[in-house]
């Protein structure tokens, strides 16, 4: 198994881009102990960089991939295209704050409703599930719809966000906010 993540501390939301030392060093320390509490720490390679660096020093294909990166367009497409390259036929790709980050979801309208190698099977919160497969025109129509359809739950979390910044929990609770729910 392979984990990507730079650890930086950054980009965390849309005022903290930058990195922060402390905090990834604080997130590497939790990372790492995380894996030892389950076991895995041995069987698991970390690797400290951004994902676009870190192409170059893994190789291979991947059966399972789960992309939980920057939420910046251009960082979310590149992560999309260049990582789900190497997703092997039949094999599964994982994102993370789709149909809630803006960035994501712009790079899953360009890239993956239409798409006719990647099958939507779901989502479960933020969290869509893709599958790498050929599809005929009227496959791709069916998961082109099925995205689309999630459209309300995006504009639903944007309307959460809007809330929250200006400070109206009322109305982020009414549209099914609750304080624990993350990533808001």
């Amino acid at each position: 198994m392979i984990a990507i993540d730079p650890h930086a501390g950054s980009d965390r939301g849309p005022q903290e881009i930058g990195p922060d030392a402390e905090r990834g060093g604080r997130d590497f320390a939790t990372f790492h102990a995380n894996l030892r509490r389950a076991g895995v720490d041995d069987r698991v390679r970390h690797v400290r960089t951004l994902s676009l660096d870190a192409l170059r020093a893994i190789g291979g294909g991947v059966d399972l991939l789960y992309i939980d990166g920057v939420h910046r367009y251009r960082p979310a497409r590149e992560d999309i295209e260049q990582w789900g390259s190497r997703v092997n036929p039949g094999g599964t790709m994982l994102l993370h704050d789709s149909f809630n980050a803006v960035g994501v979801m712009l790079a899953q309208l360009r890239l993956m409703v239409l798409s006719r190698q990647w099958r939507y099977l779901g989502r479960c919160g933020s969290l869509a599930e893709y599958r790498r497969e050929r599809l005929t025109l009227r496959e791709t129509t069916i998961s082109a719809l099925r995205q689309i359809s999630e459209l309300a739950y995006f504009a639903r979390n944007l309307l959460v966000k809007f809330a929250l910044v200006v400070r109206l929990r009322p109305l982020a609770r009414l549209l099914g906010h609750r304080d624990r729910d993350w990533p808001f």
